[in-house]
C-alpha cells in the first residue's frame, strides 16, 4: 500500500453506522486527511478511501482501476473475494451468483451483459413509460389517507416511496404482482446487513435464486413481452452469450437496484425538502425546478455514499496519494458530491443549484462504465413523484416526535420509515 494518508487519522471503520447517520462527518474527515484515508472494508481488510471529485471520477472511469482482482497483473494482489463472501455469509454453492454479477465485471464481459439490457433503459423507452409512472403515482397518493394512523401519521416510505419504484421495475422486468411482497422482504434483509448474522444474506440469496429459476421456467413455457422474456430468448438462441447464472444474477440485480435505491431517494429527498421548508415552498411555486431539484437530492442526500471495491491494475498517482498495482480502493461518492472545488458551500441543500445547467455534474449515479443503467428511469420517477407529491399534499409535514431512524446499512443512507402528516397542524 503506497497511498499515504495523514498518519494522525485512525483507520475508518466503514461498518460503523455513524456514517449513515452523519455522512457529512465522513466527508469532512477524509477531506481533512488530504483527500484520502485508510478504511476497514466489510471483509475485514484495509482499503484506501478517496473523496476528491477528480480522484473519484478517475477511479470510476480510468481503465487502470478494475473491480475484478483477476484483471490485476499476476502476483500484484491477493484476491479477497473468498474473505468477502465469507464475511457476507455466502456459501460456496451460491458464490457464483455473486461473482458473475455485472457489477463485478470489467471490460468485454461487462459490456456484453450491459448491452443485453441497455436498450430497455434508453431515454426514448423511459419517456414512453412516463404515463404509466404517473398513473401509479397518482393511485398511490390518492390512497395515502387510507393508511393514516390514529394521530394522522402516514409512513411515506412504506406506502409511497417503496411501492412506486418496485411496481415500475417489476412491471418492466416481468415479476408477477403476487411475488412482489417477497421481493420487498428480500430487499429489506439485504439492505439491513447485520455482521453478527451473516447467514441471513445466504438464506435470502438462496430464496431469490430459487424463485427466479422457477420464474424463468414458467416463462419458457408461457412467454410474455417483458425484459425477462427478452433475456431468456438471448440465452436460448445463443447460450454462449448469457449463462444461466448470469441470467439469474441479472434479474435480481435489476429488480433490487431498480427499486431499492429509488425508494430511498424519494424518502431522503422528501425528508430534505421538509427539513428545508424554503426549498419545499420553492418547488411548490415553480414545478420547473423539478429536474434541478432531483439532481440536488442525488448530490446532497443520494443513497450510495461509497462505491464498490476496486483495485489499481497498475501504479497510479492520484491527487490524494500514490497507489501501487494491486492496492484496494473505494471512492467516496458523497465526498465528490460535496467537493468545495466543484460546489460552493457544498453542505448547503439548494434545489436551484443545477437549474439551467446542462448535463449531470454530480456522481449520484456513479461514473464511467458502471454508471447506473436505470439513471434515466430513476430521474423520471423522482420528477413525477416529487411533482405529484407537492401538488397533492402541499402542506405535507413531518410528524413531531417520530423522527425517522437510519438503517445501519454500510455505505448507504436509508431510513427505516418516514412518518408524515398530509396536512400541517
Amino acid at each position: 500500500m503506497t497511498a499515504t494518508p495523514s498518519a494522525t487519522h485512525d483507520v475508518i471503520n466503514l461498518l460503523d453506522p455513524v456514517w449513515t447517520r452523519d455522512p457529512r462527518s465522513l466527508v469532512d474527515r477524509v477531506a481533512g486527511a488530504g483527500g484520502s484515508a485508510p478504511a476497514l472494508f466489510a471483509d475485514g481488510f484495509e482499503v484506501v478511501l478517496f473523496a476528491d471529485d477528480e480522484d473519484v471520477r478517475t477511479i470510476l472511469s480510468d481503465r487502470r482501476f478494475v473491480v475484478d482482482p483477476a484483471n490485476v497483473r499476476e502476483g500484484a494482489t491477493e484476491s479477497r473475494k473468498a474473505d468477502l463472501l465469507e464475511a457476507m455469509g455466502i456459501t460456496p454453492d451460491l458464490a457464483v451468483y455473486v461473482t458473475e454479477s455485472i457489477l463485478g465485471m470489467d471490460g468485454s464481459d461487462h459490456t456484453r451483459l450491459r448491452k443485453l439490457v441497455s436498450r430497455t433503459f434508453t431515454v426514448r423507452r423511459v419517456n414512453e413509460l412516463r404515463p404509466q409512472v404517473q398513473r401509479i403515482t397518482d393511485d398511490l397518493l390518492s390512497r395515502l389517507p387510507d393508511h393514516a394512523e390514529e394521530d394522522g401519521a402516514v409512513d411515506l416510505l412504506e406506502h409511497f416511496a417503496y411501492p412506486l419504484p418496485i411496481t415500475v421495475i417489476c412491471d418492466l422486468v416481468g415479476v408477477p404482482e403476487e411475488d412482489r411482497p417477497a421481493w420487498r422482504e428480500w430487499s429489506r434483509t439485504l439492505q439491513e446487513f447485520d455482521p453478527t448474522r451473516p447467514e441471513r444474506m445466504n438464506t435470502v440469496l438462496g430464496a431469490m435464486i430459487d424463485h427466479i429459476g422457477a420464474m424463468i421456467a414458467r416463462r419458457r413455457a408461457e412467454p410474455q413481452d417483458t425484459l425477462l422474456d427478452a433475456l431468456i430468448r438471448e440465452q436460448d438462441e445463443d447460450g454462449g452469450r448469457l449463462s444461466e447464472a448470469e441470467l439469474i444474477t441479472l434479474v435480481f440485480t435489476l429488480v433490487i437496484a431498480g427499486h431499492e435505491t429509488t425508494a430511498h431517494l424519494l424518502a431522503n429527498g422528501t425528508h430534505a425538502l421538509l427539513t428545508h421548508r424554503d426549498q419545499w415552498d420553492l418547488l411548490r411555486s415553480d414545478p420547473g425546478l423539478l429536474p434541478a431539484g432531483v439532481h440536488e437530492m442525488l448530490r446532497w442526500c443520494g443513497v450510495a455514499l461509497l462505491t464498490q471495491l476496486r483495485y489499481a491494475a497498475e501504479d497510479v498517482q492520484l491527487k490524494g496519494g500514490r497507489l501501487a498495482a494491486g492496492d484496494r480502493v473505494v471512492a467516496l461518492l458523497a465526498g465528490a458530491n460535496r467537493d468545495p472545488n466543484v460546489y460552493p458551500d457544498p453542505h448547503r441543500f439548494d434545489i436551484t443549484r443545477h437549474h439551467g445547467k446542462p448535463g449531470e455534474a454530480h456522481v449520484g449515479f456513479g461514473h464511467g462504465i458502471h454508471y447506473c443503467l436505470g439513471a434515466a428511469l430513476a430521474r423520471q420517477e423522482g420528477q413525477v413523484a416529487f411533482g405529484s407529491l407537492v401538488r397533492a399534499y402541499p402542506d405535507l409535514d413531518l410528524v413531531p416526535g417520530r423522527e425517522p431512524e437510519r438503517v445501519p446499512s454500510p455505505g448507504a443512507m436509508r431510513f427505516k420509515d418516514l412518518y408524515v402528516r398530509l396536512t400541517r397542524d
